[in-house]
């Protein structure tokens, strides 16, 4: 019997000690979470911020000022506040003008010797084909012309106008990371210029810090694919005979391209593949260079291709990435720019996509009076994902597809495609001027990018099967066709076919579109 009484004191008093520890631990964490939230609500009484933005490069610049013009407080937080030394984001298709011109900052293409592009050059084996942006087009309400620049210049305006707001905070620091309660986003941990650990507490944080992103991590399982590399550098104090035209040029393994980012500054840049990268410390590159790429550079072109080199101006070799864009579990937050969806950019159109996307959003936002309501704010972003597809999708597909057609190949049906493309394009009429609307983001219509794809491919099929379909060239018929449909179909998957050719999509997105007007 005392023993009995002995094992039933034990429990009792082992059971106690677990009810203390569970009501201490839950009572704990709960003075946690309320300190959370009581901080997160004295910031706002205090005047803290509706919005955190992690980056201030193109997306995150751009979007602070339109948040701030909608009455918004907005916190911009940048690792680096020097201009930004880039071979990447220097040309901005009419589009994006357009997209800039909506969101009222089209002058930050001014005063930063900006070059006016109308249009692109294309090369292949020794001949030319000149093909301007269409200027008859009645459904582009602005000039159809690009600008080309040196990407730090354009970012800095940027954040000077952003910073010119009252209501827009830029600091320099380090986000470490987001801080996360329950599966919403609250805010971010950073390190400021000080070196001095903070936390700051917003409704809505805003991850646009580039391809490099860390935070993306932390947000979803999505993976940046490698593809190639772009190799590029500067040729100094000269000008293009025709400085208004990007000049592409359809060399071997792949594309070389150069344009005129200041008045007197020629961007020289070509891609090439994995495992067949030369290392510039020892020279292999500038050979390469001079050796293999200047002499498939057509004659006119060649000597500024070759001046940077001999200058020895500096050589930067940068991966180029593919991301599908995809929306995190987490809410209170959204990811934006290069962090959220990459595309080859063998098309220019990165900042396009971007300002597209920060237009959607900021009318989708502009009817909550109040950021904090978290179902509601997870509702536009879900919204947003599915408006942008359209556009977004179309030029994303356009530019993978784009940039395996300039791949050469000793392959007869690829080497075909090639040529069908650059006899599209040269043709003139409606086929060119129509896949140079697409190209310039005057049309970014998938059914549109679907016609001139199918034509390209037809024209292609016919060159193999000339004068008469034997066997072999059926055979290569068949491989052309079979590549065409690799060249699209994982692409439309990976971007949401359903969503891409959706006509409610396609009409909010008109909507967001053409009722966004100048700030």
């Amino acid at each position: 019997m005392d023993m009995y009484f002995t094992q039933v004191c034990l429990c009792t008093t082992l059971l106690v000690a677990v009810l203390t520890w569970a009501i201490f631990h839950v009572s704990n964490r709960s003075k946690k979470t309320t300190k959370l939230v009581d901080t997160a609500v004295q910031e706002r009484r205090d005047g803290g911020p509706d919005v955190i933005i992690v980056g201030a490069g193109v997306g995150g610049s751009a979007l602070a000022y339109a948040l701030a013009k909608d009455g918004r407080r907005v916190h911009v937080i940048e690792r680096d506040m020097r201009e930004p030394v880039r071979m990447m984001g220097e040309f901005m298709q009419p589009g994006g003008r357009l997209m800039l011109a909506k969101l009222g900052l089209q002058d930050c293409l001014e005063e930063i010797d900006a070059q006016k592009a109308t249009g692109l050059a294309l090369y292949k084996d020794e001949k030319k084909a000149v093909m301007p942006f269409p200027i008859e087009d009645n459904n582009f309400p602005y000039e159809p012309t690009g600008r080309s620049f040196h990407n730090g210049r354009f970012v800095q305006r940027l954040r000077q106008k952003a910073s010119s707001l009252p209501n827009v905070k830029l600091e320099e620091g380090t986000v470490k990371s987001l801080v996360e309660e329950s599966g919403v986003i609250k805010g971010v941990t950073y390190k400021n210029s000080s070196g001095e650990e903070t936390t700051l507490f917003a409704p809505l944080t805003v991850v646009c810090d580039g391809c490099f992103s860390n935070l993306r991590r932390s947000l979803n399982d999505n993976e940046a694919e490698v593809m190639s590399y772009q190799v590029g550098y500067i040729s100094k104090n000269c000008q293009l005979e025709e400085p208004g035209y990007l000049h592409l040029v359809m060399a071997k393994p792949s594309f070389t391209m150069m344009y005129q980012i200041s008045s007197t500054d020629v961007r020289c840049s070509l891609e090439i593949f994995p495992g067949k990268i030369p290392s510039i410390a020892n020279g292999e590159m500038t050979n390469f260079l001079i050796n293999t790429m200047a002499p498939q550079v057509p004659q006119k072109l060649r000597k500024i291709f070759l001046k940077g080199i001999d200058e020895g101006a500096q050589i930067k070799v940068m991966p180029l990435k593919r991301m599908s864009a995809t929306l995190s579990n987490k809410k209170g937050v959204i990811v934006l720019g290069d962090a959220f969806n990459m595309r080859h950019p063998a098309i220019a159109s990165g900042m396009m996509v971007l300002l597209s996307d920060i237009l959607i959003l900021r009318r989708l936002l502009q009817p909550l009076e109040y950021l904090g309501d978290i179902n509601k704010v997870s509702e536009v972003i879900k919204s947003f994902y599915v408006i942008r597809k359209p556009m977004a999708a179309t030029v994303n597909t356009l530019g993978n597809a784009f940039s395996q057609v300039l791949i050469a190949s000793a392959d007869k049906a690829k080497e075909a495609m090639r040529q069908s493309c650059y006899d599209y394009l040269s043709s003139g009429g409606y086929g060119s001027s129509g896949l140079m609307a697409l190209l310039g983001g005057m049309n970014p219509r998938p059914l549109s990018l679907i016609y001139h794809l199918f034509v390209v491919t037809l024209s292609a099929t016919g060159q193999l099967l000339y004068p008469f379909p034997s066997p072999l060239r059926i055979w290569h018929s068949l491989r052309l066709f079979a590549f065409s449909l690799k060249m699209l179909v994982p692409h439309l998957k990976a971007e949401g076919v359903g969503q891409m050719f959706s006509p409610a999509s396609a009409a909010a997105y008109r909507k967001s579109y053409m009722s966004a007007t100048a700030l």
